[in-house]
């Protein structure tokens, strides 16, 4: 956490601090002030690279040049105030969430993330589990989310505690070497036929709200693939998949599967609330019934293949128990795959 002073204050760029991008580098930097103030001061060009504009997606390069501005006293009092009452009091009473720990290591915290908590703060959403682990854990001063989950999905979410740890797992991201494994429940019969979808997904504005976006199927897309195996099926017209994501586009899970008119049971997003209305019952779940069951990377120590596996909550667990299979609740592909 650093302090800020009256004055500018320039940061020149070592080789530490790339090839991450420039909001995400002021995030981690000046923990205590909010995102959408940090965007502002991008937006405004108060914070420059090598004296020029530069965008939010700018990655840093060795030998530039960051001048950060005054930022003014009173706005860092007014900021730990509320990081002390709204983070800090929420953390004391959030403790329980470090039984949610699956692993931990000098390198990584590996959690499995409830549903209904974000990853990070931001867009109304005061604290996230990266800022809550950011108090619980004081002494990792580089705690950093390694990828991310929607709010409603619950699952293995990996956080890196190292700059280099945090550099090494998105440089296998970004080969496609991190392996995921999704449970979810959608409405209607799935076909076995159906085992790969592969269709380019594009972000829009959501209605005339600008600060929303919605993700869409468009030619214009981004190439996003997702594989399926059907798991079982249920009276209730529902079926129990398991979900390959080969890339990892937002929202890619519930747009493929809302695009084939057979969206994610509970999805208030991408889903049918007709459809929901018909299976829901009045002790739930109303949570968004898709997990990220496991994921599989290397390991920056031992550059070994490392496998783990996050469980159903007991909302997920109960629903599924309640629900009566069919005679042949399995596809063809009933076995898992890597």
């Amino acid at each position: 956490m650093k302090n800020i002073t009256k004055k500018p204050h320039f940061l020149n760029v070592t080789e530490q601090m790339i090839p991450q991008r420039i909001d995400n580098f002021l995030i981690s930097y000046i923990k205590l002030i909010s995102k959408n103030k940090i965007y502002k001061l991008l937006r405004k060009g108060n914070i420059r690279v090598n004296k020029k504009r530069t965008p939010p997606k700018y990655k840093l390069k060795i030998g530039d040049k960051i001048r950060i501005p005054p930022i003014k006293e009173k706005y860092i009092f007014n900021i730990n105030k509320i990081f002390k009452k709204k983070c800090i009091k929420k953390c004391i009473i959030d403790k329980k969430i470090l039984k949610n720990i699956i692993f931990e290591d000098e390198y990584l915290i590996i959690i499995n993330k409830p549903s209904g908590i974000a990853v990070h703060g931001g867009s109304g959403i005061s604290t996230g589990i990266i800022e809550k682990f950011r108090v619980l854990r004081p002494l990792c001063k580089n705690l950093e989310l390694v990828h991310r989950l929607d709010k409603e999905t619950s699952g293995v979410l990996i956080m890196s505690k190292k700059r280099s740890t945090l550099n090494f797992l998105h440089e296998q991201i970004k080969n496609n070497k991190i392996k995921k494994k999704y449970v979810a429940l959608v409405h209607g019969q799935w076909p076995n036929s159906i085992n790969t979808i592969n269709l380019p997904l594009l972000k829009k504005k959501w209605n005339t709200n600008k600060s929303k976006k919605k993700v869409c199927v468009h030619d214009l897309g981004k190439p996003s693939e997702t594989h399926f195996i059907v798991k079982k099926r249920f009276k209730n017209n529902t079926t129990l998949l398991y979900i390959y994501p080969i890339t990892g586009r937002t929202h890619q899970i519930r747009v493929h599967t809302s695009y084939m008119k057979l969206p994610i049971v509970f999805d208030n997003r991408y889903g049918s609330k007709e459809l929901d209305k018909k299976i829901k019952n009045r002790n739930g779940p109303f949570r968004l019934l898709l997990h990220a069951k496991e994921i599989q990377f290397i390991h920056p120590k031992n550059q070994k293949i490392t496998i783990l596996s996050a469980p159903l909550d007991k909302e997920f667990k109960n629903y599924l128990k309640n629900c009566k299979t069919t005679k042949k609740n399995r596809g063809k592909n009933g076995s898992t795959k890597k």
